[in-house]
């Protein structure tokens, strides 16, 4: 991987240096199918680019990662490939002022997600092809200058074997075997792509006519794989994508700038999904085998309308490099909540944003790796980690408050500006910054400076004084920041004063809007309101914080936390004492139990879900050894008491059929669940199809009462790609010393699985029921990781240091070894130390947690 490194200096020389005009890109890729040769299979990439030097005579250099080159023109003047081609870049010296670059290269397909990824379906035999490139491997694919500065107009065709249909980013046509592509627009290298194979392709059509009487028509295009075209709700797909486009035209005012626009579920994916333009690429666990909750289409809807956000604010307009990376990842993950609120059903999803996505931006910004969310991007290594949820969630927030404090007039306002003098250009922070400070009239310099430069997270803590007659005298708010991070920031932030009716109901009888700056921050405004049961500092969510309680209200929480009525207070309620559980400051058995006695009474499905998940982590990483298997029973019979009472065929039956599985703890437990596999027990409304199966199955081998035999007939019922990574799973989940040997071999010692296998054998292998079995591991993780992250590609160096860190041998002997290891290897990639200090950091985490918890006994 360091040969594949580009750094920022490198791109900023070469974006100085160079500007390009064009590519043509002709691809090959009939050897696809049939069978291969030895070595990596190949298809063959010829490229041709034409680009200006402003310094003729320099020297600059062409990206290319291929196992070889056939030939190399440059300016008519064949080059020794071998001379100068180094298996990453192609030396380009003596540069014209105007140039011609012919690149003809054997390029291999990937099997890790990265590149050209090449499918193979075991239930038909079928081959698919898709592209990702994302931030720098479209250069797998064909010669590039590989940075998003370099913008040019694409011209790509591909042939393709017989009866493939090929898409990429513009409009096609095909003759005698071969799919020519028109030009597009000026785009960036990585957002380039090439979908190929015997997809089942449905279409639609979007139209809409502008106040100057003028129409847009944009085709509109999904697919899938043959396999899952019965599952497929494509109606549904389009249903949000023309509402999503309605949105956008009408707060953007600035018509879709792409074509047409295709959107592709493919196989193995990495991502949950890629803004092409004109061809959005998504994991394709969104097209859902069995029965999901209203979450699950309210994720996919986020998901949709967050990267048909990207056609404006990441492919329209582009950042200059990664450091700026939130210029389009946290604006689009803002405007996908945005777009959901007020385009589709999904009327809720700022509660699903508060509890879910704010909780992933919470852990990232206190980990020793935060980073202000304009980061400093080195090289594409430290790129390729910034896809984290400092970049996207915090990114998103910070930006919810910049709305509240600009006003949403000014902010969308700022966009259509910002859209209309950049089109197709490159952009640093000034330049949305200066539009954001004509429209509102603020001083954005400082916001920035507080907001977007530097890292960290505030926690906001009422504090209460009531008077002689119990009314409140006053109502301060208390601003704190971590040593690390002292960063005290302006925020707008509504304070709710919250008690019981006569019904038992807590409810908002007030509600302020206040400007909180510095250590310490008097709310005027509710001088002399009546005392609260419980006050809510950030209600609405309009800020970035992590909320904390005065004595009265965590009180009032802890015995009537279920009697809140509003969907997002309480949510707002939950992701707090979730953060307390996590600061080791309330005891992880106090948030079971709240879990435990409200979260039956839990009416948004999406916040049920988060409430299970956290609830399994409490279990399994802050709750005291001691206690721990209590805990697991507890979860257990709570789960299953909830399960039997929840309304038959409901999606809440669903949730905790799920959840009882993940902590299932004993024998009745397993036997249930083997009589439910086999249809000798139901539950009224509860389907047990396909995929609950496979839910049930996964504890049932991870705790020895399912066996290979039992696993490979499932594969027989359900013999396709989804049911081999489900068995795949399972099958390294069986408590064996065997097993967990081969499992540990198949990922580190061998490339034989796909980036999809890996995933699942990592998440199949670390069980945390199985903490002694996978005791000599921890030694073996230390040994072989920098090894691993040197050999190969980034996204499985990524996976392995991440999923095989031992983090069930919670001890502080753990955290000796980690330390040993990052003393002994400070020369090691930036990238992969980051990593093992995030493993590091969340291990100290669970400890200090656990010391928590367990100071609760006696205590």
């Amino acid at each position: 991987m360091p040969g594949e490194n580009l750094s920022r200096d490198e791109a900023r020389e070469r974006a100085a240096l160079l500007s390009v005009d064009g590519y043509d890109v002709s691809l090959d890729v009939r050897s696809a199918v049939g069978e291969g040769e030895g070595g990596p299979r190949t298809f063959r990439s010829v490229t041709t680019i034409r680009f200006r030097c402003s310094e003729p005579g320099a020297s600059s250099f062409a990206d290319l990662i291929a196992p070889g080159v056939t030939a190399v023109t440059l300016n008519g003047k064949d080059l020794d490939p071998g001379e100068v081609f180094d298996g990453t870049r192609i030396v380009l010296e003596d540069l014209a002022a105007e140039n011609e670059l012919v690149v003809d290269a054997q390029c291999a397909y990937s099997r890790t997600g990265e590149g050209l990824h090449r499918f193979v379906d075991p239930e038909d035999g079928e081959v698919y092809l898709y592209t990702q490139y994302e931030p720098a491997d479209s250069r797998r694919v064909f010669a590039n200058f590989e940075q998003p500065d370099l913008k040019a107009p694409f011209r790509f065709e591909v042939q393709a074997p017989k009866g493939w249909t090929v898409w990429s980013n513009g409009t096609g046509e095909q003759a005698d075997g071969v799919w020519r592509f028109a030009e597009t627009k000026p785009i960036s290298t990585y957002i380039t792509c090439v979908v190929a194979g015997p997809y089942h392709y449905v279409t639609d059509s979007y139209s809409r006519t502008f106040p100057d009487g003028t129409t847009l028509d944009i085709p509109l295009g999904a697919m899938c794989r043959k396999g899952l075209a019965p599952y497929f709700d494509a109606d549904d797909v389009f249903l949000v994508t023309k509402q999503g486009l309605d949105f956008f035209h009408e707060h953007f005012d600035y018509p879709y700038p792409f074509g047409k626009y295709d959107q592709a579920f493919v196989p193995e994916y990495n991502l949950g999904a890629m803004e092409n333009p004109g061809l959005v690429t998504f994991r394709e666990e969104y097209i859902f085998r069995g029965k999901v909750t209203q979450a699950s289409y309210e994720a996919r809807a986020n998901v949709i309308l967050h990267e048909m956000a990207h056609m404006w604010f990441g492919d329209l307009v582009t950042m200059v490099w990664w450091d700026d990376l939130w210029l389009k990842e946290s604006f689009a993950d803002f405007m996908g909540t945005f777009a959901n609120v007020g385009a589709t059903r999904f009327e809720n999803a700022w509660t699903t944003f508060a509890n879910r996505r704010k909780a992933w931006a919470y852990r990232a910004d206190q980990l020793p790796s935060t980073h202000p969310i304009t980061a400093d991007i080195r090289d594409l290594q430290d790129a390729k980690l910034n896809f984290d949820g400092i970049t996207y969630a915090k990114g998103a927030s910070v930006l919810k408050q910049l709305v509240a404090y600009v006003g949403q007039d000014a902010f969308l306002e700022g966009a259509r500006r910002y859209f209309k003098r950049n089109a197709y250009g490159n952009t640093r922070l000034g330049d949305l910054l200066s539009v954001l400070a004509e429209t509102s009239g603020r001083d954005m310099s400082a916001w920035a400076r507080k907001w977007l430069q530097t890292a960290g997270v505030n926690s906001l803590t009422p504090q209460v004084l009531l008077a002689a007659d119990g009314r409140i005298a006053e109502l301060a708010v208390v601003q704190e920041a971590a040593e690390s991070h002292p960063e005290l920031r302006p925020h707008r932030v509504a304070i709710g004063l919250y008690g019981r009716t006569a019904e038992g109901a807590l409810e908002r009888y007030a509600r302020v809007e206040a400007d909180v700056d510095g250590p310490r921050t008097v709310i005027a405004e509710l001088a002399g309101a009546e005392a609260p049961e419980l006050v809510l500092v950030n209600d609405d969510d309009l800020t970035y914080c992590k909320i904390r309680f005065d004595d009265t209200s965590l009180a009032t929480l802890r015995d009537h936390l279920g009697a809140l009525t509003d969907p997002l207070a309480r949510a707002l309620c939950w992701s707090a004492l979730w953060n307390l559980t996590r600061d080791a400051l309330l005891p992880a058995r106090d948030f079971v139990g709240l879990v435990l006695r409200f979260a039956g009474r839990e009416s948004d499905i999406g916040v049920l879900q988060m409430l299970q998940a956290w609830a399994e982590s409490a279990l399994v990483h802050y709750v005291a050894p001691a206690w721990r298997e209590t805990a697991e029973r507890l979860l257990s019979e709570g789960a299953l008491r909830e399960l039997r009472q929840a309304e038959p065929g409901s999606e809440h039956q669903l949730a905790w059929a799920r959840f009882f599985a993940s902590t299932a703890s004993d024998g009745s437990d397993f036997q249930l669940l083997q009589e439910l596999l086999a249809g000798t027990t139901t539950i009224d409304g509860l389907d047990v199809d396909q995929e609950l199966r496979w839910a049930f199955l996964e504890p049932l081998a991870a705790h020895g009462a399912a066996d290979e035999s039992a696993l490979a007939a499932e594969l027989a019922r359900d013999d396709t790609a989804s049911g081999k990574r489900h068995q795949v799973r399972c099958l390294a989940a069986r408590p064996s010393a065997a097993v967990k040997a081969q499992a540990w071999a198949q990922v580190v010692e061998s490339e034989a699985l796909s980036n999809a296998l890996v995933e699942a054998t990592i998440a199949g292998f670390a069980q945390p029921s199985q903490r002694d079995l996978l005791t000599p591991y921890a030694e073996k993780y230390f040994q072989v990781i920098a090894r691993v992250w040197e050999d190969r590609s980034i996204q499985i160096g990524m996976d392995v240091v991440r999923g095989l860190y031992p983090s069930y041998q919670d001890s502080p002997q753990t955290l000796e070894a980690t330390d040993a290891w990052l003393a002994a290897h400070a020369d090691a990639p930036p990238a992969l130390r980051r990593l093992v200090l995030e493993a590091r950091d969340d291990l100290a985490r669970a400890l200090r947690g656990q010391e928590c918890d367990a100071a609760a006994i006696t205590g």
